[in-house]
């Protein structure tokens, strides 16, 4: 049977009986307009509306396009959507299941049903990251000739994960979670259409707040959930979907927490309070709370960044390191696993001796600028490589720190206004005990000052820089 046979075979037996399918693929959009968020990639003219013929940039279906963006943002909607519009014949495969032979098969089959020319088969192929660089290749001619319109699908990023001459042969579309406000006006669809649930039950406020929390973006999730609730409800007869229903067909309490409100602030502040305060347990928690009730999992990487240049700084250099480190982590494989890494980084941030010195040093050294202690580059550290610069006087006298012992030039580096001023103040904790040795001797030596008896050796007189 031909890959699409699959598909049309799904289809008849959604019309022949729409509730023995889940909720999820029946409130499938059928037109764009009915597509919830991702209005970036829907304005008027864009390449979405051209791919289905809608407005001027060539012939419906003439591009090939990938779509990366987390689970349940739409990206197979999207496509049966487009194979919907543009009456072609739609082909869904899956990256994880697929060979090379099924691809190829389904490239023959629309060259065959086209004459030759493929602009008749709307070929979508899901997790195209699981697909090897052999596979990927077999593409390339069916996308180059348009014997088929490729619609890709990722989760990862494409930039890491598809090979690029297809890359560069396909139009790159991100699609972003769904907001609150797009999952709500999904959900209340859902509840009342037809092909739905018909309005056979109600969804209390507390209960459809508890949906929008579990289902964290994601639009299949928020409907599978419903699905479940109605179906509890329904079989105990009750009339609406209860919190405790919706809790006990879900399995997952409900969160006390507003990702819009005051709780995303209160809960964000302890998970930074915590790690700065060195209580591991208590960051885990409020990292949990944060996780379980799907906030975002970039905003809490970036508080984590911020905790490690702000709360640990030079006491561990390696923190900022790790935090970035699960940041790009959470970029590359969202949830679930995204857990992980920000449980890792935030036990390593927790557990690291604490400085503040550096954020405190460049905050003092904003106040001074800002106060108006700049004044002009002293001349022997300004560009010298234009010409006229040393009629001008720059660059004379400059010394070059690599031709003396040490590395260090006993010269001036601030402007006037703020020479001798001492933004940095490190503490003894941690790594930075050694760079507050470091630090006083490094400043006596560009003050000038003679060092140790027993540092002193036979020296070579400083010279000036060309």
């Amino acid at each position: 049977m031909e890959p699409d046979l699959f598909t049309a075979a799904a289809e008849e037996r959604q019309e022949k009986d729409p509730a023995a399918s889940p909720l999820a693929v029946r409130m499938r959009p059928r037109t764009l307009d009915e597509v919830v968020g991702q209005q970036h990639v829907l304005r008027p003219g864009s390449p979405l509306r051209r791919l289905v013929g809608e407005g001027s940039g060539g012939p419906a279906g003439s591009s090939s396009v990938i779509l990366w963006g987390p689970p349940g943002t739409g990206k197979t909607t999207l496509a049966y959507v487009v194979s919907q519009a543009t009456q072609k014949r739609f082909v869904e495969l899956s990256a994880i299941t697929a060979c090379v032979k099924e691809v190829r098969a389904v490239i023959d089959g629309a060259c065959r049903s086209s004459g030759g020319y493929g602009r008749e088969t709307v070929l979508f192929l899901d997790e195209i990251h699981r697909f090897s660089k052999a596979q990927q290749d077999s593409l390339l001619p069916a996308v180059e000739n348009r014997w088929v319109t490729l619609i890709a699908a990722t989760t990862e990023n494409p930039y890491f994960s598809v090979i690029s001459p297809l890359l560069s042969r396909l139009l790159l579309l991100t699609l972003e979670p769904l907001t609150d406000d797009d999952l709500r006006s999904l959900l209340r669809r859902a509840l009342t259409a037809e092909r739905g649930l018909g309005g056979v039950v109600e969804l209390p406020e507390d209960a459809e707040a508890h949906l929008l929390r579990i289902a964290g973006g994601d639009a299949r999730r928020a409907l599978t959930a419903l699905e479940a609730g109605a179906g509890s409800a329904i079989a105990k007869g009750e009339p609406q979907i209860t919190l405790a229903t919706l809790e006990e067909a879900v399995d997952r309490a409900a969160v006390k927490y507003d990702r819009a409100g005051e709780q995303h602030y209160d809960v964000a502040s302890a998970l930074i309070k915590s790690i700065r305060g060195s209580d591991v347990d208590a960051a885990l928690h409020y990292l949990a709370r944060m996780i379980e009730a799907g906030e975002d999992p970039r905003f809490i990487a970036r508080r984590l960044m911020i905790s490690a240049s702000e709360d640990i700084g030079m006491a561990d250099p390696t923190a900022l390191q790790t935090a970035v480190a699960a940041a790009q982590a959470v970029a590359l494989i969202g949830y679930p696993e995204a857990r992980i890494a920000l449980g890792q980084a935030t036990v390593a941030l927790a557990l690291a001796p604490k400085s503040n010195a550096a954020y405190l040093a460049i905050d003092a050294a904003l106040a001074d600028v800002r106060a108006g202690l700049a004044g002009p580059v002293p001349p022997h550290l300004r560009d010298g490589h234009y010409k006229g610069a040393q009629k001008l006087g720059h660059a004379q006298g400059y010394l070059y720190p690599h031709d003396l012992p040490g590395g260090i030039a006993a010269q001036r580096y601030a402007p006037d206004a703020v020479h001798g001023k001492r933004y940095y103040e490190p503490t003894r904790y941690g790594a930075e005990a050694r760079y507050a040795d470091v630090v006083e001797r490094v400043r006596a030596r560009l003050r000038g000052d003679p060092p140790p008896p027993a540092a002193r050796a036979e020296q070579p007189e400083p010279k000036a820089a060309e």
